[in-house]
C-alpha cells in the first residue's frame, strides 16, 4: 500500500511538473509571439501524454510490472486535470467564454470537434474514478471506462488534423496508440 502511495505521489508530481514549467516560462515571457497558442498546444501534448501513459499500464503490468496498477486511475486523474486545462484556454482565454464562437468552432472545425468530443467522452471517467462509483455502477463501471478507447483516439485525430506542417509528433502519438490498443487486444485473447 505504501508503495502504491509513493508511485501515485510520484505521477501527481509529474503530472504538476510542466504546469510549473508554464507557469516559469509564461512568468519569463518565453511563450512565443502566441502565447495563448502555446499554452493550448502545451496544456493538450501534456494531456495526451499522460492519457497515453494511463494506457500504458495494463500492459506494462501484464509484463511482469505488477506495482505499476495503482498508477492508471491517478495518471488517468492527472490527464483529465490537463484535459480541463486545454479545455479552458482555449474556451476561456482563447474565445473569452464567447459561446456562439465555441459552439461554431465545434461545428465548423473537424479538429475542434474530435477534441471537444473527447473531452465529453472523458468527463463521466474521472467523474466515476472512486470507489464509491465503482460500488455503484458494479459492472457497468468497466464497460463505461471502456470509453477511454474512443477517448484517446479521439484525442490523437484531433492532434493529427490540427497538426498543419510536421507530422511527426502526432504520428508518434498515433503510433504509441496503435501499439497500447493492441497491447490491450491480443492482452484479451490471452485471458
Amino acid at each position: 500500500m505504501a508503495r502504491g502511495r509513493t508511485l501515485n505521489a510520484a505521477a501527481v508530481a509529474a503530472g504538476a511538473a510542466p504546469a510549473a514549467w508554464l507557469a516559469w516560462r509564461a512568468a519569463a515571457g518565453d511563450l512565443g509571439a502566441n502565447p495563448i497558442e502555446a499554452v493550448e498546444h502545451a496544456t493538450g501534448g501534456w494531456a495526451l501524454r499522460f492519457l497515453l501513459a494511463a494506457l500504458a499500464v495494463t500492459p506494462l503490468r501484464r509484463l511482469g510490472l505488477p506495482a505499476l496498477a495503482p498508477l492508471r486511475r491517478t495518471l488517468g486523474l492527472v490527464a483529465f486535470v490537463w484535459v480541463c486545462a486545454h479545455f479552458l484556454t482555449w474556451s476561456v482565454v482563447d474565445n473569452g467564454l464567447d459561446w456562439a464562437a465555441i459552439g461554431e468552432d465545434i461545428v465548423e472545425r473537424p479538429y475542434v470537434t474530435v477534441g471537444f468530443a473527447a473531452f465529453v467522452l472523458l468527463i463521466p471517467l474521472a467523474a466515476t474514478s472512486n470507489r464509491a462509483a465503482m460500488r455503484a455502477l458494479g459492472r457497468r463501471w468497466v464497460t463505461l471506462h471502456r470509453l477511454v478507447y474512443p477517448a484517446a483516439l479521439l484525442a490523437v485525430v484531433h492532434f493529427l488534423w490540427l497538426v498543419k506542417k510536421d507530422m511527426t509528433e502526432p504520428l508518434v502519438y498515433a503510433a504509441a496508440l496503435g501499439a497500447l490498443l493492441a497491447a490491450r487486444f491480443v492482452g484479451r485473447g490471452k485471458r
